[in-house]
């Protein structure tokens, strides 16, 4: 926990330990990735100079996520906070001023969502007026189409929504091979994992995943690559 200070808002990381992530999250279950992501996010969060509760399975209640989540969300209001941002640690890239402009946007009365490319959401800033539990858990929480019902929800409350850039999570493996397309933009410690766990993967695959035979066939065409058959 930070210091509280005079703000109204305070920084809510919902994020397991490593040990649980690598339960939960088979394919990349290496815990010292999930350590390093999880020191990126504090020292983001740190960054930003905002006070913050990190709240593992530890200090979770509830059977379902949307229970767990919204207990968490609520826990920091009854701290006397009247704005919320909540994130995990799955999102290397990113920054405190994603966090500085979720605060800004929140002081001006609107609601902030960040989105991930597979629908979901890293950043969610909420103020206490506009939450409720209730329908909070009734969302469908690590599912398809989360940010779409969440921004429905927020529009139907007639909430001013506000959106911050689209950024990549880590939930598989296919979402470390596309982070390291982007090394500029995550931290070299995270970096210097994701391309060990890839490089293992590979070797995975090239010792006990039989290859397949490959042929060509080429057409007489003027254009056009040939087509590529593959028989196993």
């Amino acid at each position: 926990m930070n210091n509280r200070g005079l703000q109204e808002t305070a920084v809510l990381i919902f994020a397991n330990s490593a040990e649980v992530d690598v339960r939960n999250k088979i394919s990349i279950a290496r815990p010292e990735l999930f350590q390093e992501l999880t020191e990126h996010t504090l020292q983001v969060v740190r960054q930003s100079g905002l006070p913050f509760f990190h709240i593992s399975e530890k200090e979770q209640h509830g059977n379902t996520f949307g229970e767990r989540f919204s207990h968490a969300i609520k826990s920091i209001y009854d701290k006397g906070y009247k704005n919320v941002i909540t994130i995990g640690n799955d999102s290397p890239e990113l920054r405190a001023h994603h966090i500085l402009e979720t605060d800004k946007q929140l002081k001006h009365g609107k609601t902030v969502l960040g989105p991930t490319l597979d629908g979901g959401f890293y950043l969610m800033g909420l103020h206490q007026s506009n939450f409720d539990a209730q329908l909070f858990q009734k969302l469908p929480w690590q599912r398809v189409g989360l940010f779409h019902k969440i921004s429905q929800l927020f529009r139907t409350n007639s909430s001013t929504l506000f959106t911050l850039p689209i950024l990549r999570d880590i939930d598989v493996l296919e979402d470390v091979k596309v982070l390291l397309n982007f090394i500029g933009r995550i931290p070299k410690t995270v970096f210097k994992v994701l391309a060990d766990l890839a490089k293992r993967s590979i070797q995975f695959f090239e010792t006990y995943i039989p290859k397949p035979e490959i042929r060509f066939i080429i057409f007489s065409f003027n254009k056009g690559s040939p087509n590529l058959l593959l028989f196993s």
